[in-house]
């Protein structure tokens, strides 16, 4: 499940529908708005392998990787979340769901941040072209 911090403007939710990627939204189709921030973490644990969207800086901590979800902080203007969202799923290192859980990340123009469960260090991959 792709899940959007209320934080994500709904257009953004709307434009990746229209994409077909299927997501939820904080605020609006699971939750109450105004959740916290701690209580997400909570939300997320009862989820079935959720992948977290929010533009929240805050999520990104090593201490936040977790087997069960994956959190995607998206460092860049809220009219460019769908498609950064959208590339971020498509990249080949993120694809897959599997691929994805246990990972805290960091999407901005340049590529993408990572930490990952039971790895050492802050990894780095960019944006393939094309």
């Amino acid at each position: 499940m792709n899940l959007l911090d209320e934080n994500i403007p709904l257009d953004q939710g709307e434009l990746l529908e229209g994409w077909g990627i299927r997501c939820r939204m904080i605020g609006q189709n699971l939750a109450r708005s105004s959740i916290g921030d701690d209580n997400i973490l909570t939300l997320l644990h009862r989820l079935k392998q959720p992948t977290f969207f929010s533009r929240d800086r805050h999520f990104f901590q090593r201490p936040l990787c977790h087997g069960g979800y994956a959190l995607v902080w998206l460092d860049l203007v809220p009219e460019e979340a769908a498609l950064f969202v959208r590339r971020f799923l498509a990249h080949p290192c993120f694809r897959t769901k599997a691929l994805r859980l246990g990972v805290v990340a960091r999407v901005h123009h340049d590529g993408i941040h990572f930490w990952q469960r039971n790895r050492q260090g802050l990894q780095r991959v960019g944006w393939l072209r094309g």
